[in-house]
């Protein structure tokens, strides 16, 4: 869509306004330094925390002496963010890499690898500094950021994954993984190492490593839930959601079996139906979101309506016509992909055209 066709209301501008209010809210903070003898001495007391999350995530040696040695020579250390729990600890938004390092070095006898600029300085440990120099770096400062209990655990999320976007470290799914540990989150798990679900619905090697199967098998269930109090925001919606179906899971352990079924009988249908699968070619070596939402959710919202489907062949209903049609390229486009409209349309589009046959 060209810039020069859009025209923004006055309804339209003042609803993002709207927008831009309520999420600032979620976000109250203020502003912190502490020395690097302090954080330190609070990562070995426990008075910060690691959230689960970020755990399995740590530096190779080499970036931590490469930290180590920007630490020594003074260079400006990046922002600790962190979140105030209700018994006062700091739950380590962002940094914990960081404070673990330094808790390393100072107190757990870290040796440092070959430094590049200071090369005279390499394979020592914190104690075989002279100690002036130890004196020094723990004098050193870094300035924190704490968020304080207005910040919900999906801003928290959300924040940590902004603040690591092209980095390394955890994106939405692995984070979700991490911190909504339970039932739910296991089904999810199981499903996306489904072989015939990957057979059906191919991703990159990248994809796969950053839980792309475990984000498509997520958002079919809780799209395919219902979208009430969908407000444009997967991330922060999907969250809700999975943490809520644990509890729900916990309660009602058969649910899983629920679950389960409704995910196979639907790779059931599109591996009758759909001859390409989830794919866009016979050949084709990925999944696009807006595709994968559109076809498995519309499936299982038509066999909810149609039931009879079920025993319909791949002839009978013939999607292809209109699966490689302009109207359906067009709902599957990435223009809004995310807006409540545009997914609510896709889905509709596969469930009405499978229900008219």
């Amino acid at each position: 869509m060209s810039s020069e066709a859009i025209m923004i209301t006055p309804d339209e501008r003042d609803a993002a306004e709207q927008q831009i209010a309520d999420q600032s809210k979620r976000i109250d903070f203020y502003i912190t330094e502490y020395s690097v003898e302090i954080l330190a001495n609070k990562m070995k007391s426990g008075e910060y925390v690691v959230p689960d999350y970020q755990r399995e995530f740590t530096w190779e040696p080499e970036r931590k002496s490469k930290f180590i040695e920007s630490l020594i020579m003074g260079l400006p250390i990046p922002f600790i963010f962190f979140w105030e729990m209700e018994d006062g600890k700091l739950e380590i938004v962002d940094g914990s890499q960081r404070l673990r390092t330094i808790e390393e070095f100072l107190h757990k006898g870290l040796r440092l690898g070959e430094l590049d600029q200071l090369s005279n300085v390499s394979y020592f440990t914190f104690d075989d500094l002279p100690e002036s120099r130890q004196r020094k770096i723990r004098n050193r400062s870094i300035r924190g950021i704490v968020l304080n209990e207005h910040a919900d655990e999906a801003a928290r999320l959300d924040m940590f994954e902004r603040i690591n976007t092209g980095s390394k470290n955890a994106n939405t799914a692995e984070i979700r993984r991490g911190a909504l540990a339970g039932p739910f989150m296991r089904l999810v798990i199981e499903l996306a190492s489904d072989a015939r679900f990957a057979r059906l619905a191919p991703m990159s090697a990248k994809r796969k490593d950053e839980r792309g199967y475990e984000e498509l098998v997520t958002r079919f269930f809780a799209y395919g839930d219902g979208l009430t109090g969908y407000r444009d925001r997967p991330a922060d919606f999907i969250f809700d959601y999975v943490k809520k179906k644990n509890v729900v899971f916990s309660e009602r352990p058969t649910l899983s079996d629920e679950y389960r079924r409704r995910f196979q009988e639907t790779l059931d249908f599109v591996e009758q139906i759909f001859p390409y699968g989830f794919r866009k070619t016979p050949t084709g070596r990925a999944t696009p979101r807006a595709r994968f939402e559109a076809i498995a959710i519309g499936s299982y919202r038509a066999l909810q309506d149609k039931p009879q489907l079920r025993d319909m062949t791949r002839g009978q209903l013939n999607v292809l016509p209109w699966l490689q049609g302009e109207d359906f390229l067009e709902v599957t486009g990435s223009d809004g992909a995310n807006a409540r409209a545009r997914l609510e349309g896709r889905i509709d589009f596969v469930r009405d055209r499978l229900v008219q046959e």
